[in-house]
């Protein structure tokens, strides 16, 4: 088996779907470190995930690319959903390019 050297890029994080009996089941989904262009134009780093300690709830750790470059926690669903402006649908985060 080939081991490369390399740190990886991507980062596997399990998020919750409520599934028609209303019970929450656990599929996995990649979410891949690097910048990301939110819907308003800033970019932003996402440097990787965070659980909370009492839900359990999986939030994605980001850092601002402009301004004061502080860093930012949002759920992990809400990271990347589509939403509506001006009759438009966009996703709140894009995803451009690897990490430097």
């Amino acid at each position: 088996m080939f081991n490369d050297p390399r740190p990886s890029t991507e980062l596997r994080v399990f998020f919750p779907i409520l599934t028609s009996n209303t019970e929450q089941t656990k599929y996995m989904n990649t979410i891949r470190l690097g910048r990301y262009r939110h819907f308003k134009g800033n970019d932003y780093e996402v440097i990787g995930t965070a659980k909370d300690t009492e839900s359990l709830n999986e939030y994605v750790v980001y850092k601002a690319l402009h301004g004061k470059q502080e860093l930012w926690i949002r759920p992990l669903t809400v990271f990347f959903e589509t939403i509506e402006r001006d009759g438009k649908q966009f996703q709140r985060f894009e995803y451009i390019e690897d990490s430097l």
